[in-house]
């Protein structure tokens, strides 16, 4: 079971969510401060980060700046429910995913689990044969992905988002599909994850050689990765 990283400031709150989280066999540590919740999660101990976006000095989002900085480190970001701002701001950085707050503890667990259960590739063997699709292979049992033979520095919830549309490439897949087999949870109504996570796939991939995205919009439905 991979170790848990809670940053929050909110002393009582992050001692209600590690005991929870132990008795759900997970094993954890808390701290309540931006500063020391970045060093901690650039040390490797740590399989995914909890990280409040609300914290006096070093706040939620400059602390994954620097976990972005270095890390790949699975990190989801607790929001103040309804703001948009931080949220997406939040997920244009590298989250991979938000829980707005207030959020029960069983909620927090089912996103932990989701988002670890596709960064490990729990639930069944990985293939070993790459997915090559024009210039962008997908290595799923690596999870890695090259583009143009250079490797691309991939969130976990990139490389899952990716991997979905690379399989179905030449074919629309809805965002609600992308939100399930990525995020692991149902796409909430004015949810705008995945948006911003193609959004962020769509940079680092750049154009096609005649100035598309290899990854399009296809309206009213989701997006495509198309065939070139």
């Amino acid at each position: 079971m991979a170790r848990v990283l809670l940053v929050d400031d909110d002393t009582e709150l992050c001692a209600l969510q590690t005991e929870y989280l132990r008795t759900e066999g997970f094993d954890v540590a808390a701290v309540h401060d931006g500063d020391r919740g970045a060093e901690l999660a650039l040390s490797g101990e740590f399989g995914i980060v909890v990280l409040d976006v609300m914290m006096p000095r070093v706040n939620g989002i400059e602390a994954l700046r620097r976990i972005r900085a270095q890390s790949r480190v699975p990190v989801i970001m607790l929001t103040a429910r309804g703001d948009d701002i931080d949220r997406v701001l939040g997920l244009e950085l590298g989250a991979d995913d938000y829980v707005p707050k207030p959020c029960t503890p069983r909620e927090l667990v089912a996103r932990i689990r989701a988002i670890l259960r596709r960064a490990q590739g729990v639930g069944g063997p990985r293939e070993s044969v790459p997915l090559q699709v024009g210039e962008l292979c997908v290595r799923p049992e690596q999870r890695r992905a090259e583009w143009h033979g250079a490797l691309l520095e991939l969130t976990s919830t990139e490389f899952n988002l990716l991997e979905v549309l690379a399989r179905n490439a030449g074919n629309p897949v809805s965002k609600n599909e992308l939100s399930e087999k990525a995020l692991g949870r149902p796409l909430a109504r004015y949810d705008r994850s995945i948006d911003v996570h193609v959004s962020n796939l769509r940079a680092k991939l750049g154009d096609l050689s005649d100035g598309r995205s290899p990854i399009q919009t296809v309206r009213g439905i989701g997006y495509q990765y198309i065939v070139a």
